[in-house]
């Protein structure tokens, strides 16, 4: 690690292979915990290179457990985390949207790092037993539209580092890696993150790839689509700024869609949104994200239409339907 950190503070970069190799080694738990803090630091002070991501990329890819459903085709809506903005649970509520439109959702998530309320988080307190049984899941995806994958069931090597990013509180590239890591590899694929320059890393990891997927980023730092600023998105099509106005809304304050300061109210925010009562604010994000995410899979629809469909999901309670069959599954 010495000869790695060394290369690190001469301002190098690694090779693909390089780091994916480095990756590997620290999930088999080849060194310290103060030496991979040192190393995950190292990033939050310098940027990532396209080939540094895409080797840490093969390198979860290689170590987590697969999951094999080419009997459906999905869909993935998630942030990287990391914006700083505290949010309430945007993308995993546009999900259960998504699903009660009857397109099936492989929803990953995990437990906050860098913000008070993950997926993970509130899935748990609302009573979802997370599991890494690929026969649960296919019945959740058949009966709900959706299952949710808890990421660290699917990666029992990085197990190491969970305690680090934990301690350590802020951003890292892991969170950069969180997206492009669902061991179901969706066909399709609405990611959000957290800075520009991501956003054009992924959409030259993205080129690579067969899926269909929409790359965001707001341009006021939101991983979401979040109608309080313009955003950008990245897709097959190119890179393209969307604008609030638009879509047909007027911006909203960040305040309008702040999450809780509990796990607990939280969880209040994302039933109420799911029961069609929260606030027009909080419904327009959600219906946002998932019409976006529709129109990821169908490309040749309008905005609009999209949207339509969403917002007869969620305020039919569809939505609600798709997560009372989950949590009940």
């Amino acid at each position: 690690m010495k000869k790695i950190l060394n290369h690190l503070f001469e301002n190098k970069s690694f090779s693909r292979l390089e780091a994916r190799k480095i990756l590997t080694s620290i999930a088999q738990g080849e060194y310290n915990n103060a030496q991979i803090a040192a190393f995950i630091t190292a990033y939050g002070m310098r940027n990532i290179t396209v080939h540094e991501l895409a080797g840490f990329r093969d390198a979860m890819l290689d170590l987590c457990i697969p999951l094999s459903f080419s009997d459906f085709e999905l869909i993935d809506l998630c942030g990287t985390g990391g914006d700083g903005k505290d949010t309430f649970n945007i993308s995993t509520l546009a999900s259960f949207v998504v699903a009660g439109t009857g397109n099936k959702v492989a929803k990953h998530g995990n437990y906050g790092v860098s913000s008070g309320c993950g997926s993970s988080n509130v899935m748990e307190y609302l009573g979802h037993r997370f599991t890494n049984d690929q026969d649960i899941l296919k019945r959740n995806l058949d009966q709900a539209g959706i299952c949710f994958i808890h990421a660290p069931l699917f990666n029992p090597a990085m197990k190491t580092v969970a305690p680090i990013r934990k301690e350590l509180g802020v951003k890292t590239f892991f969170n950069m890696l969180g997206p492009m890591c669902n061991p179901a590899q969706p066909k399709n694929q609405l990611v959000g993150v957290f800075s520009l320059e991501l956003a054009r890393l992924y959409g030259y990891l993205y080129q690579e790839t067969d899926k269909n997927y929409t790359i965001l980023h707001a341009l006021d730092g939101f991983d979401e689509v979040s109608l309080t600023c313009d955003f950008k998105t990245f897709s097959k099509k190119g890179e393209s700024l969307r604008k609030v106005s638009d879509l047909g809304f007027e911006q909203l304050n960040e305040m309008d869609i702040k999450g809780g300061d509990t796990v607990e109210s939280s969880a209040t925010i994302f039933r109420n949104i799911l029961n069609a009562e929260g606030t027009d604010a909080q419904h327009n994000v959600v219906l946002c994200n998932a019409a976006l995410a529709i129109q990821t899979i169908k490309p040749d629809l309008s905005f609009a239409d999209c949207f339509y469909e969403a917002e007869e999901s969620l305020m039919g309670k569809k939505a609600l339907k798709a997560f009372t069959t989950l949590i009940n599954n």
